[in-house]
C-alpha cells in the first residue's frame, strides 16, 4: 500500500513538473514520511477509540509535537519500529499523566534540569535530515528552549493534573529522543551536519 500510494504520486509530479534526480528524491522522501506520520496516527487513534481514551492520546500527541517540531530527535530506521513504539508511548503516556502525580518541588527541579538538557542537546538532527545551516540551530535551540520553560511552568500552575503532566511528560520524552545517549545506544550517528560538512566542506560558500 505505501509503495503503491506514494508511487502514485510521483508519477503525477513527474508528469507535470520537469525535476532533477535530486529534487525528486527530497519529494518522494518527504511523501514517505508524511504517509507514515499520517497512518501512525490513524492506527494509535483508532486503538485509543477502542481503550476509550482518544482525548487524551490527543491531548498528548499535540502537547509532545510542539516541542518535538523546533528540537528534532532520533527516529526508527524501520517504519514497523516507528508504530510499535509511538503507540506505546503515546497509548502509553496519557495513562500515566492520569495515575501519576507529582508535586511542584520536583517538578521545579525535574523542569529546570530538563530544560537545560533542551538548550544543550536540541536540535538533534539526523543522518537524512542534518541542519546545515547554524542560524537555524540557533534558532531551533532558542525555540526548544522557549517552549521547555513555557512547559515547565504550565506543568506548576495548570490545575488539572493530567494537562500538568502532560507538558512535564513531553519534556521527559523528547529529552530522551535528542540525548545522544539515545543515539549511542541505537547505533545512529549523532551531530549529523559535522559529518555533512566535513564531507562537503564547500556547502555554505
Amino acid at each position: 500500500m505505501e509503495k503503491f500510494i506514494i508511487n502514485h504520486w510521483m508519477n503525477i509530479i513527474i508528469k507535470y513538473k520537469n525535476y532533477s534526480e535530486d529534487k525528486l528524491e527530497i519529494i518522494k522522501y518527504g511523501l514517505t514520511g508524511v504517509y507514515l506520520t499520517l497512518s501512525k496516527i490513524i492506527i494509535i487513534l483508532l486503538i485509543s477509540m477502542i481503550l476509550g481514551n482518544i482525548k487524551d492520546v490527543i491531548i498528548f500527541m499535540i502537547v509532545f509535537n510542539i516541542i518535538r517540531t523546533p528540537s528534532f530527535g532520533i527516529h526508527a530506521t524501520k517504519s514497523w519500529i516507528c508504530l510499535l513504539s509511538s503507540s506505546i508511548i503515546f497509548l502509553g503516556i496519557p495513562i500515566l499523566c492520569r495515575i501519576i502525580s507529582i508535586n511542584i518541588i520536583l517538578k521545579i527541579i525535574l523542569g529546570s534540569i530538563l530544560t537545560l538538557l533542551i538548550l544543550k542537546n536540541s536540535p538533534a538532527d539526523t543522518k537524512k535530515r542534518p541542519i546545515i545551516s547554524k542560524k537555524r540551530r540557533l534558532i531551533f535551540k532558542i525555540i526548544s528552549t522557549l517552549i521547555s520553560t513555557i512547559y515547565v511552568l504550565l506543568s506548576i500552575y495548570v490545575k488539572s493534573i493530567f494537562i500538568s503532566n502532560c507538558f512535564l511528560w513531553a519534556i521527559v520524552l523528547q529529552n530522551i529522543l535528542i540525548s545522544p545517549i539515545t543515539y549511542k545506544a541505537f547505533k545512529q550517528p549523532y551531530n549529523n551536519y559535522k559529518q555533512f560538512l566535513k564531507l562537503h566542506p564547500n556547502f555554505l560558500k
